[in-house]
């Protein structure tokens, strides 16, 4: 076995464990190639936020069954931590992972060939009785690699670097504290070294991500248990990343309302090279549906917090996740959103139609909405989204920005320090991915800005 491809769903805390997989297996003597080219192993991570998302990879791993009939596939990840079932009956050769050292355990002894290690390791077995044959697992083996730190991230300029892991707050629409309801983050030294070794790999930007990113140094995620002496744990993290030499960009994936502190903003206010850009995960602008959904704020609180960022930093982009047509949404609730969206004047909104999950208590709330009528609702946030998106970048039109470059296609794209994206007008620079270049930003269109060198 020479090669493999790794597939990943979801995500950025999937994409970042995905890499370690791909440094495993390239520590293990396996090169990395794309799942089109015949890999000899394929390894496909999994996302179950919805049962849209769950149904996705079903496709996917259908689909590299398909096109590569005689390479094994390993799966992992989200859905196989809380329902092998949805995999059953897929096709001969998979091979499921139901946790780490399940997953580390499959990568070793198929990299190495199945029949070399059998022997040494045992046959494979099926998870539960009632598993399709078709679909196997690895018994538990001992001294086998672990997915460590990251020393690069394959691919792309800006490096996603996972700090915290797990859930407990079960949100009534959210699948996630049943697939990782351990709550732990790494220790500030093991961040550091990480971090470090991304910036030697000529990584500019490196994106702090988490599947609840304000409980970083918390062991809940639930506000009324945090341990006080940890409060400021983020902040503190953030202040040391910062003095990491040709560390040019830190950015933050997703926080809840309440993580926005005046001390994480006295640390954004004190170092530039934190971007301007905080992405806060509303849902809803409706108190009624938020309170179904067991958010642990406000449509107030939201705004509140929004006030803040605006009076500490320089035209902040914020951007946010919502989700339309959640059971019981009136059009009041969902008018409430489209208000509160209007006065935030968010950069950019991520519109989710609510997908039903098995296994949650919004699955078996009353008055679901009608498929047409969450197609609707999302049809005019998508609208929304365009408007507010174009009216904040407008401000910045005449003006410089700092921009990551992304590829070296035709038309040269990247990201500004507010996230937006931005096209490089044509140059005769010899312009490269991960070069970071200022432009005066000339025109504004429906999707980004145009950069002129």
């Amino acid at each position: 076995m020479k090669t493999f491809a790794v597939i990943t769903l979801g995500c950025k805390v999937n994409q970042y464990e995905s890499q370690q997989v791909r440094q495993l297996l390239e520590q293990l003597g396996l090169n990395l190639v794309d799942s089109d080219r015949s890999p000899d192993l394929i390894v496909v991570n999994t996302c179950c936020v919805t049962s849209t998302a769950a149904a996705k990879c079903r496709q996917q791993i259908r689909k590299v069954r398909r096109i590569n009939p005689n390479s094994p596939v390993i799966v992992f990840g989200c859905l196989t931590a809380i329902s092998t079932s949805d995999l059953n009956n897929l096709c001969e050769n998979i091979y499921v992972a139901t946790d780490r050292e399940h997953l580390t355990a499959s990568l070793t002894q198929i990299s190495h060939g199945q029949n070399t290690l059998l022997n040494t390791f045992g046959p494979l077995d099926n998870i539960k009785p009632n598993l399709s044959p078709k679909i196997k697992s690895k018994n538990k083996l001992s001294n086998l690699p672990e997915l460590s730190e990251l020393t690069a991230f394959v691919g792309q300029t800006r490096a996603f670097l996972k700090i915290q892991d797990g859930c407990d707050a079960h949100c009534t629409y959210c699948i996630i504290p049943k697939t990782r309801p351990l709550v732990h983050s790494k220790t500030p030294e093991s961040v550091l070294k990480e971090a470090k070794n991304l910036v030697k790999a000529e990584h500019k930007e490196i994106v702090l991500t988490g599947i609840f990113l304000g409980a970083f140094g918390q062991k809940t995620t639930r506000r009324t248990f945090w341990d006080e002496n940890q409060k400021n744990a983020l902040p503190n993290l953030l202040d040391k990343l910062t003095q990491i030499p040709n560390l040019a960009r830190i950015r933050l994936s997703s926080l809840e309302p309440a993580d926005v502190t005046e001390q994480l903003l006295d640390t954004f206010v004190r170092h530039p090279n934190i971007m301007p850009h905080l992405h806060l995960s509303l849902q809803s602008g409706s108190d009624n549906v938020l309170k179904k959904m067991a958010r642990q704020y406000s449509a107030a609180d939201f705004l509140e917090k929004v006030d803040m960022i605006k009076s500490r930093l320089d035209r902040p982009a914020i951007t946010a996740d919502i989700i339309v047509g959640f059971p019981g949404e009136t059009d009041d609730d969902f008018n409430a959103t489209v208000e509160l969206a209007k006065k935030v004047g968010f950069a950019k909104m991520h519109v989710f139609p609510f997908s039903s999950r098995d296994g949650t208590p919004a699955a078996k709330l009353p008055n679901h909405i009608p498929k047409i009528i969450k197609k609707h609702r999302a049809a005019i946030l998508h609208d929304l989204d365009i408007a507010l998106g174009r009216k904040f970048r407008d401000q910045f039109i005449g003006q410089t920005a700092t921009v990551l470059l992304e590829n070296d296609d035709e038309k040269i794209t990247g990201r500004a320090e507010r996230y937006f994206s931005v096209t490089i007008a044509p140059t005769n620079n010899n312009l490269k991915p991960n070069d970071l270049v200022t432009v005066t930003l000339t025109k504004n269109t429906d999707t980004n800005c145009i950069g002129q060198i």
